[in-house]
Parts: C-alpha cells; sequence; structure tokens
C-alpha cells in the first residue's frame, strides 16, 4: 500500500513539473510575440537585408573608324513574385500564363508551371525563378504583356533580371587583342588592360532574402551604377582582316607552330593590324599575344643586323657601302666555333651593301671582329642608344622585357659579339623589333606604339593618348642614308626580291633564326620579315613572324615576306595617299541637311532639337524610324520592328542593328567597315522561323 502511494506521488510531481514548464514556454512565447515581438521582427529584418551589388554596364571597344569591336548586349532572367498580385488577377490569368510560358520556353508542361506558381503562393514564396533560361529585350517586352505580368514588378510581380553579354561584332577577329576578363578580374587584352576605364563603377541596392531566392526592395535608397567608358582603338579593321587572312594561310601551308602580324603607321606610332595566331588540335586561333608576350620574345636572327649595321656606321662612319669584305667558302672559325653562311660554297669577296642584301653571317662577323673587337662595350653602348635594352612601355599589359648581354655579364663569351651581331644570343619580341625598322623608316625618331587613342564617355573624348618620343634621334642622317639604301637593296637585289613591286618600294630585312631545344641549336627555325613601305616616303611599318614552318622551303624570304607583301599590297590599294591622285575640289553647301537614314526617334529628335533643325515624327508612338529628307526639315517615317519577321536596319548604326536583330534572336554576320548599315541579306519582312542568320554589309 505504501508503495502505490508513494508511485501515485510520483507520478502527481512529475506531471505538476510538466504542467509548470509548459506553462513557462507558453509564457515565453507570449512575451515575444506580444512584448518582444517588435524587437525580434527588427532583428530578422535586419538579417533578411542586405545589400547587392548592381553592376555597370561594360564600355564598348571600337576600331580606328569607329566599328564596333566588342559591346554588351543586354539579357534577362524571369523571376516572379506569386504573392503580390490580388487573387482575382491572379485566378482569372494563372492558367493563360502557365500555357505562355510553357509554350514559350518549350522544356516543361503546362501542368508544371501553373502548379509550380500555385505552391509558390500558397507556401508564401515572394521569389521564384520561372526558367534559367536568358531572354533578350524583344521578350522581355513581349512576356511584360502577358496574364499577371501585365500588372508591372509593384502590382503583377514579375521580375526581369538584367543580365549583359559580351558581343562581337566581327566574330574572331583581333580576338586576342581584344581580350577577356573573367570573373575573378582575370584576362588579357584590352578588355584586361583597360578594364578600369571599360567595367565602370557599380551601384548598389537592397535585397531581401526570402525562400528560393533573393527580392530587389525600391526604397529610393539604392546607388545607380557609373556606367563604363568607352575606348577606341587604332585597329584598322580592313588591314586587320587581311592580315589575319595572310597569316593563316602561310601557317597552314608550312604547319608552322604559331605567327604573328604587327603593321603601324610610321609618324604616329598607331598600330593598324596585329595578329597572333597560334597551333591547336582544331586549327590556328588567337590564344596568345606573341607580338608583345614573353612566349613571342625571341631571338630575332638577321633582322636585327640592322641595329649592328646603325652601330657600325655610328662608330666607325669611314666605313662605305661599296667598301668590300672577303665572305670566303662560306666557313669560317670564331674561336672554337664555325660560322657558316647560307649559301654552299660561300659568297667570296662582297661589298658592304652586298654583305646585308644576301644576309652573309660572316660578311658581318667580319665587320665587327675589324672595328669592335678591341672595345666591344660600345656596340652595346649603341643598342641601348637605340633603346633595344627597355621596354617600349605599350599601353597593353604583359610586355616582355628585351634581354640584352653586355661585356660584364658572366655569359659573355668570345664569340657573344659575333653572335648578337647576327641575332643570337640576345632576345626581343616582335613589337620591339619593329620598333626599331620604324625609326629608321621615321628619319631616326624612335617613338611609342600605341594601340588605343581616345577614352570616351558617349560622345565626350575624356582621355587623349599620343605616341611619345622615345629617343629623339637614334643615329646620324649619313647613317640613316646608308641603311636606307641597304634595306631597299635587300628586296631590289637580295634575299627579298621575290616581293619586289613594280608599283611601290619596299625596304625591308629577311630573318631565319635556328632555335635552341635542350640547350643546343637543331635544325627548326623562326622565320621573320620586318621593314616599312612606301620606301622613299613611308606611310606604315610591318614585321611577320612564323615560328618553325616546315616543309623545303623555310627562310624568311620564302615564309614571312610574302606575308609582308599582301598586307603591303592591300594598304598600298586603299590608301589613296600614298598614290597622290588629282581630288577635285568640292564646294560645300551649307544649306544642306545632315544625311540621317535611320534611327531610334528618342535619339533622332533630341539630336534635331538641339541642332535647331525642324523634325517631324508621323507618330510618337514608333521606336525606331526612317528619315525621310524635305526641303528644310527631316520627316520620320515608322519603322516597325514586328515579332516573328526579318526587321529593316539598313541606315542604323551596327549597335543599334546588332541590338534589334539580337533581341529577334537572329545570328548576325557583319561585312565591311563603317559607321552604318547600307544593306542586309534578308528582306525585311522575311518570317523569322525559316532562317536564323542574316548577314549585314556597313558603309
Amino acid at each position: 500500500m505504501n508503495i502505490k502511494k508513494s508511485i501515485v506521488i510520483r507520478v502527481r510531481l512529475a506531471f505538476l513539473a510538466i504542467c509548470i514548464f509548459a506553462c513557462a514556454i507558453v509564457y515565453k512565447i507570449t512575451v515575444i510575440q506580444f512584448s518582444d515581438g517588435d524587437k525580434w521582427k527588427e532583428i530578422s529584418k535586419e538579417r533578411r537585408i542586405h545589400y547587392q551589388p548592381v553592376f555597370a554596364t561594360r564600355g564598348n571597344i571600337y576600331s580606328d573608324n569607329e566599328s564596333i569591336m566588342a559591346t554588351s548586349l543586354p539579357f534577362y532572367r524571369v523571376a516572379f513574385d506569386p504573392t503580390i498580385s490580388d487573387a482575382r488577377a491572379f485566378n482569372a490569368g494563372i492558367d493563360s500564363l502557365a500555357m505562355l510560358l510553357s509554350r514559350f520556353y518549350g522544356d516543361r508542361s503546362e501542368d508544371y508551371y501553373r502548379r509550380k506558381i500555385k505552391n509558390a503562393r500558397l507556401s508564401g514564396r515572394q521569389y521564384i525563378r520561372l526558367n534559367s533560361r536568358q531572354i533578350n529585350y524583344q521578350d522581355k517586352k513581349m512576356m511584360a504583356k502577358w496574364p499577371i505580368f501585365r500588372g508591372g514588378k509593384n502590382k503583377g510581380g514579375v521580375i526581369f533580371e538584367k543580365v549583359e553579354k559580351r558581343f562581337k561584332p566581327f566574330g574572331m577577329l583581333a580576338e586576342r587583342t581584344i581580350g577577356f576578363i573573367n570573373e575573378d578580374k582575370n584576362g588579357a587584352g584590352l578588355e584586361f588592360s583597360f578594364n578600369g576605364d571599360l567595367a565602370g563603377t557599380d551601384g548598389e541596392a537592397l535585397f531581401e532574402r526570402i525562400a528560393g531566392g533573393s527580392k530587389p526592395i525600391y526604397d529610393g535608397t539604392e546607388v545607380k551604377p557609373q556606367h563604363g567608358y568607352d575606348i577606341k582603338t587604332t585597329i584598322d579593321i580592313n588591314l586587320q582582316d587581311v592580315a589575319e587572312n595572310a597569316l593563316y594561310k602561310a601557317l597552314e601551308k608550312t604547319d608552322a607552330e604559331y605567327g604573328t602580324v604587327i603593321m603601324m603607321e610610321v609618324k604616329t606610332g598607331e598600330v593598324k593590324a596585329i595578329a597572333n595566331l597560334g597551333k591547336t588540335t582544331g586549327g590556328y586561333i588567337e590564344d596568345y599575344n606573341y607580338a608583345v608576350g614573353s612566349q613571342g620574345r625571341t631571338e630575332p636572327g638577321s633582322t636585327f643586323k640592322l641595329a649592328t649595321m646603325l652601330a657600325l656606321f655610328e662608330y666607325a662612319p669611314e666605313v662605305k657601302l661599296t667598301d668590300t669584305i672577303d665572305a670566303g667558302d662560306g666557313r669560317y672559325k670564331i674561336k672554337n666555333t664555325i660560322m657558316t653562311d647560307a649559301k654552299t660554297g660561300g659568297y667570296g669577296k662582297l661589298s658592304v651593301q652586298q654583305v646585308f642584301e644576301k644576309s652573309s653571317n660572316i660578311g658581318v662577323a667580319k665587320l665587327m671582329e675589324k672595328h669592335f673587337s678591341s672595345n666591344q662595350q660600345a656596340y652595346v653602348d649603341y643598342l641601348d642608344k637605340f633603346g633595344l635594352g627597355n621596354t617600349l612601355g605599350f599601353q597593353m599589359d604583359g610586355e616582355a622585357r628585351p634581354y640584352i648581354k653586355h661585356p660584364q655579364d658572366r655569359t659573355w663569351y668570345g664569340t657573344t659579339l659575333t653572335s648578337m651581331a647576327i641575332g643570337y644570343e640576345m632576345k626581343l619580341s616582335p613589337l620591339q623589333t619593329l620598333a626599331l625598322y620604324n625609326a629608321v623608316a621615321n628619319n631616326g625618331t624612335k617613338i611609342q606604339p600605341i594601340i588605343v587613342k581616345e577614352i570616351r564617355k558617349s560622345d565626350k573624348v575624356v582621355q587623349t593618348f599620343k605616341t611619345r618620343v622615345l629617343v629623339d634621334k637614334i643615329c646620324s642622317d649619313a647613317t640613316l642614308k646608308k641603311v636606307h639604301a641597304m634595306l631597299e637593296g635587300v628586296v631590289e637585289n637580295g634575299t627579298a626580291k621575290n616581293i619586289k613591286s613594280a608599283d611601290y618600294k619596299i625596304a625591308g630585312k629577311t630573318g631565319t633564326a635556328r632555335k635552341v631545344k635542350d640547350g643546343k641549336y637543331v635544325k627548326e627555325y623562326s622565320t621573320s620579315f620586318a621593314g616599312y613601305f612606301p620606301a622613299d616616303n613611308p606611310k606604315y611599318s610591318c614585321i611577320v613572324i612564323i615560328d618553325s614552318p616546315k616543309g623545303v622551303n623555310v627562310y624568311g624570304s620564302d615564309v614571312a615576306a610574302p606575308v609582308f607583301k599582301e598586307l603591303a599590297d592591300k594598304a598600298y590599294a586603299r590608301d589613296l595617299e600614298m598614290h597622290k591622285p588629282l581630288r577635285a575640289r568640292v564646294t560645300p553647301n551649307k544649306d544642306s541637311l545632315p544625311q540621317v537614314a535611320a534611327g531610334s526617334l528618342d535619339d533622332l529628335s533630341t539630336i534635331c532639337n538641339r541642332l535647331g533643325i525642324s523634325n517631324h515624327p508621323k507618330t510618337a508612338d514608333e521606336e525606331w524610324v526612317k528619315v525621310k529628307p524635305g526641303m528644310r526639315s527631316l520627316d520620320f517615317e515608322p519603322n516597325p520592328v514586328l515579332e516573328g519577321k526579318v526587321p529593316d536596319v539598313v541606315g542604323l548604326t551596327l549597335r543599334d542593328a546588332l541590338f534589334i536583330l539580337g533581341n529577334q534572336r537572329l545570328r548576325v554576320n557583319v561585312q565591311g567597315a563603317g559607321k552604318r548599315v547600307q544593306k542586309q541579306s534578308l528582306e525585311a519582312g522575311t518570317p523569322i522561323n525559316k532562317v536564323k542568320q542574316i548577314t549585314i554589309v556597313l558603309s
């Protein structure tokens, strides 16, 4: 009996303890809910609400004639807050909305989208991403008119999240030069080197963490992004195209490892073309900037003989081009090594002019021994005077540092002087070699090559870049006269006479340098040609490097020089200044209206109003218009962009045309160079479901 009573007491005590604990929980919940509720709600809100960046629009990259080489086009992800729409609008539109989403995306059934949206609404989820696929601007405009969505962001709950993609209208052209920038801010080319200008400054806005993602809160505290600046390059699209095509053909023909071409204006230092192609399993692509970077820094070979002859004539001005050197039987012992010439049996006696024209290694070595053997430092001092020991300060990141030996170096041997004289035991990048040839073409003034000449904000120039002088005068006028004659002689009578032109004179030098593998020179070559044209009044300088060509003819004259000639012919043919034609004098008509063919109604109206030009739009509802000039005014005719139809983009700027055609989901092939579209391959109004690609020609 006592045991039973004891058990009952214990049970009652346990039950009482549980009741007290339960009451404490209820009390605490009541305190949290009603007394401290505001406090905890505020803490919860602070944890849910956070700032996120609002990304700036990246600036454009333009060619020298303002053709777009890289731009950012807008795309959108579609998200939705199903809790915003009122019950009546939601119930009336959910079936139609689900059907439209299913038909548009084509990946899920109508029932799937209906259930996804309804379940999210029932569970109170304030953010769902309807599909991961990105849509263009035209699709966004269309979706904004769908049931529920037509209520907009505040009443319908639709959220269009903007995403920008980098687009290159000319495809792979100058791909490495344009470059890239990744999410870690690493990259290459202009995109990387000028990222600080192109990227702009991101803004920020408040976002709320909710189930399924984050929802923007528009409370007026958001900071708008500062969009990036545009950069205008010196690249000539036509010459760039010729350079890449000519280089590609030469590489394929010789099965070479890589090649590079650089062409620049002599007086300005503006780089007009820079092509880099490397061998991959899928063919040749622009995978590295060999023109500028360390992988392209090699022993230049015979193209460096120009620097040697400059030093020789400066140190010993009494040396004449007609002086003779015995190059012997083609074999010459220097210390414990044998130097050879390309010609079997040797050249015998040569004039100094012929030593250079025929690229005689032995002739150059004997001249060096005669004049510099007792003062080898003087030779290196001249190389430093020419600026060959320093970088050029090129605008793109990654310029290789030149390597020039000095007599004090441990690696300076008894054969180093003569080896350096013919382009070995030292290293230069192709751009650094070209800068020397350009200096000779520019009457001895060595200037810094440039590839970007302006930074802009819209049409306003923010910063201008001009080339700077690196060396006022690399040598005397007497020396220049001698080397000019020698460089012209190479093409007229020497190793590069295969590229002699009947229309204009070329001056330059071939190069064929043996490569080093495992510390030994092997029978693989880096071939080159560097020079300028027209020789009597230089406009352009150019260098071509083709590395490790295969086959029978693997000399610079056979492989690299023809690429130079093809590019020079194209440049000469299209540059009327080099032809000096007679030009008719045209009296300008001051009363003429500006030549405008088409564009955005808002933009054209704003420009005309600011310039005081009378303009008359037929309707204010159209976004795009055609321009019909009147006697004293411009009339704007509607140029509608219809869903599913090829739009009329003739007369539009390239960027406007790309924007419209991209939004119609058409792949665009751009031909020619210029500011506006001259013609299009597909007639306006053609159904888009029958075509996938359109070609536009610029003028």
